[in-house]
């Protein structure tokens, strides 16, 4: 029976159970592993660390561990370059896209209100996931860890909240997306950009109230739903501004 050190940082900790948390713990093991496959044994996707230090020296994911191993585990450093130290994902997502799990649909809408570009369908299963991350470089978001846990996995986070407002606030936060908020510039319904619109092109698809107190119009070039600063926008931007006021503090 060999033995290792394992500390892990920040929000690593979400998850590990209450007595490892924060603390530096023992591990006790039979057959030497990857240093990533014994990290992801406790619960931690490789899509959320990006740096590992064994006994104070950076290694990559296929370090083997060996006795008395003393290992610090952090997590991704989005608005931090560390490229110098030890990047072990490909390469950081400066412009992120980002594609949702089933689990994530009203995430998905609040964030395309807030500009972000972000691909969800309730009928994408894993594979279809992994397949767009891969092929358009984007990020998974998800509700479910094993899915980051994949070698053909690259960039993705586990939304921790359950709650729509605080799930944007993590995702924000932890993509550094402040500067790549543009509100009201994509379709909610389909993603696609927002371009603006005479009010006379569409007078006669829009109720008669709306006709006679808004002049501003925008309409998705894909799915041709329009869009005017009324109630619901108010709400909406409300909403948003509460979200970006919390990341100031």
């Amino acid at each position: 029976m060999h033995k290792v050190y394992l500390r892990f940082y920040e929000e690593l900790n979400d998850f590990l159970p209450k007595g490892k948390r924060k603390v530096r713990f023992e591990h006790k093991y039979i057959d030497r592993t990857s240093v990533k496959d014994m990290i992801e044994s406790f619960g931690v996707p490789h899509t959320e660390i990006d740096l590992i230090l064994v006994n104070r020296k950076s290694v990559g994911f296929d370090y083997l561990i060996n006795d008395g191993d003393d290992i610090s585990v952090y997590p991704v450093f989005e608005s931090l370059d560390i490229s110098g130290v030890q990047h072990l994902r490909p390469k950081p997502l400066r412009k992120p896209k980002f594609v949702a799990d089933v689990h994530l649909g009203r995430l998905a809408r609040y964030m395309r209100m807030t500009g972000l570009d972000v691909l969800y369908n309730n009928k994408y299963d894993d594979e279809e996931i992994v397949k767009i991350s891969a092929g358009e470089r984007r990020a998974i978001l998800t509700k479910d860890r094993g899915i980051l846990k994949r070698n053909d996995v690259t960039h993705g986070y586990w939304v921790r909240s359950t709650k729509v407002k605080e799930q944007l606030r993590e995702v924000i936060s932890r993509f550094d997306l402040n500067k790549e908020l543009k509100e009201f510039s994509r379709c909610i319904e389909c993603n696609t950009k927002l371009k603006k619109i005479s009010k006379g092109k569409i007078i006669d698809e829009l109720p008669p109230k709306v006709a006679a107190w808004h002049n501003e119009f925008f309409c998705c070039p894909s799915c041709n739903k329009i869009y005017w600063k009324g109630s619901h926008y108010q709400r909406m931007l409300s909403a948003i501004e509460e979200v970006k006021e919390s990341q100031q503090h």
